[in-house]
């Protein structure tokens, strides 16, 4: 994604196409083509990493009840698969995702509507809120949930988000660490010293108290230095295969965990989670075709929310560029980068991903296709680690 775009932001139309050519060929040469309806070294469901689903929406405009309708059907059908947790950001004030401003809120109603699954934030900015309100409102989920809550902590993507605490903006990265380890001391019960009025400290106790007595967290990380410091205080890592190849992802988890050893933490148990798009199809070239738009589209509005995209008139020759890139893009991710196609290809990349170190694939499962078709992937991704068959009677559906 940072490649898709700096190509967009720097190369000229004539550049952006010499490189779309040179990079397809590189890639031809190193496809192997389309694999076997059963291959003989699929992987064992035992050599693969935890599931887990996440919830991103890139259109915020679309009948929002019915957004939530399907993330709750969404949820029950994942509890009862037992996938490990469901996963939900905060943004704010933009389509691409804006239908999660506030994940504890959120969770709240998940909390009643299922009995297994993890119910977590990815991820909480933690310098919009302090930590007071952030041990506070999830130690009300936890108690509503049995004690199924974790976190994944950020900064936060724009300045924008910043309206509602614009004076942590520039000291936002500090805050959030500092955060993390007075939401900790809260969730442990306790008392730490907040400020308050004229700046005067008071001690703070916060209630209810949570049924978990350690909060699992993660950090979400992107960068070499947040992985470092994620790793130094022991907290669990959020992170994607964007922008990066697997052997980066496997180096990055490599010294996450020589960094946790040297500051006295179990190594092993450091949890790597990585966000990856998921659909698990039935046949590899139609899969591809289903996905292509909606892949497309969201791969676009992603650009498009960080602010490096330029508009361009309709049918313009830099639209038509842009549309080139975004399909070699969609190649590329579709290829080698994403839970996209069949059971066998989406084991073998999930069989990477544990190689490389990670823990738990988290699946990005509302990029645009329609709610009975992602519920029917979500079916036959759950099968691939030996979940119930596809086509089983579902539990309340309401979509």
């Amino acid at each position: 994604m940072a490649d898709l775009q700096s190509r967009l932001s720097q190369l000229s139309p004539e550049k952006r196409r010499l490189l779309e050519r040179r990079l397809a060929q590189k890639d031809r040469a190193h496809d192997p083509g389309p694999a076997p309806t059963k291959a003989p070294d699929t992987p064992a469901a035992a050599e693969l990493p935890d599931l887990s689903v996440f919830f991103f929406s890139a259109d915020a405009r679309a009948e929002a009840a019915r957004a939530y309708d399907f993330l709750i059907e969404a949820a029950r059908l994942a509890d009862r698969l037992r996938f490990k947790a469901i996963w939900t950001p905060e943004r704010h004030f933009e389509d691409f995702g804006g239908l999660y401003p506030n994940p504890s809120v959120l969770n709240a109603a998940l909390a009643r509507e299922t009995r297994h699954l993890g119910l977590r934030a990815g991820s909480t900015v933690l310098p919009l809120h302090g930590p007071v309100r952030v041990a506070e409102e999830w130690a009300l989920v936890d108690n509503l949930s049995g004690g199924r809550v974790g976190l994944s902590f950020a900064t936060g993507w724009h300045d924008r988000d910043y309206v509602i605490r614009p004076e942590n903006y520039a000291d936002r990265r500090e805050l959030m660490f500092r955060g993390i380890e007075q939401v900790r001391a809260l969730w442990r019960g306790e008392t730490v010293p907040i400020p308050g009025v004229g700046g005067r400290e008071v001690p703070v106790r916060t209630l209810p108290r949570p049924i978990q007595p350690e909060l699992p967290v993660w950090v979400t990380a992107s960068s070499e230095r947040t992985w470092r410091r994620a790793a130094a205080m022991g907290a669990n890592i959020l992170t994607s295969l964007i922008g990066i190849t697997f052997e980066q992802l496997t180096e990055s988890i490599h010294r996450y965990r020589q960094e946790r050893a040297q500051n006295g933490f179990d190594p092993t148990t450091g949890v790597v989670t990585v966000m990856v798009h998921t659909f698990v199809g039935e046949n590899e070239a139609e899969t591809r075709e289903m996905v292509r738009d909606p892949m497309k589209s969201y791969l676009s509005q992603f650009v498009a929310q960080l602010g490096s995209m330029a508009a361009s008139p309709q049918g313009s020759a830099e639209t038509e560029d842009l549309d080139s890139v975004l399909e070699f893009a969609f190649a590329r991710y579709f290829d080698h980068f994403s839970l996209l196609g069949t059971a066998d290809k989406c084991a073998r990349v999930l069989a990477k991903l544990s190689k490389a170190g990670a823990d738990e694939a988290a699946c990005l499962i509302d990029f645009g296709l329609a709610p009975e078709t992602v519920l029917t992937g979500l079916e036959r991704l759950a099968a691939i680690r030996g979940g119930v068959e596809v086509g089983s009677d579902r539990v309340g559906s309401s979509v």
